[in-house]
């Protein structure tokens, strides 16, 4: 199977993708820490298990994605983390550079993980053949 320029685009925007969920997670783990980050996210309404759903989707999904494992279902799976995140910011304006950070950023890493799913794992992805016997396409 020859390799193509969309499949070292996908790959680029797969691994960019990653490297970005990978380092919110970390961020709430080591930074905010895991308390903080469920109380915070207790200080919106929201039940604590988000928190920690949050910080499991964000570094799982980061690794998997830079591996290139399972990525277009992760991918997919992705998307209600950013859209929770763009409610959460949904009252700062526009433009995430706004004190508070606006919506732009969740909205456009919704869209690229769109794009994601759609593309697939492009070159370089790990393939782990139960997941490609299982899910096919999909993985």
């Amino acid at each position: 199977m020859s390799t193509t320029n969309s499949d070292y685009a996908a790959f680029i925007l797969r691994v960019s993708s990653g490297a970005l969920f990978l380092a919110h997670g970390l961020l709430k783990v080591f930074i905010f820490t895991i308390p903080g980050t469920v109380g915070y996210f207790e200080s919106l309404g929201l039940p604590a298990i988000f928190a920690y759903l949050t910080i499991l989707a964000e570094v799982g999904g980061g690794v998997a994605l830079i591996l290139g494992v399972a990525v277009r279902i992760v991918a997919l799976a992705q998307i209600p983390v950013l859209l929770g995140a763009l409610w959460v910011h949904s009252n700062n304006g526009w433009l995430f550079s706004g004190e508070g950070g606006g919506w732009e950023f969740p909205l456009f890493w919704s869209i690229v993980q769109v794009a994601i799913a759609i593309l697939g794992a492009g070159a370089y992805a790990l393939r782990v053949p139960v997941l490609h016997r299982s899910l096919g396409k999909f993985a």
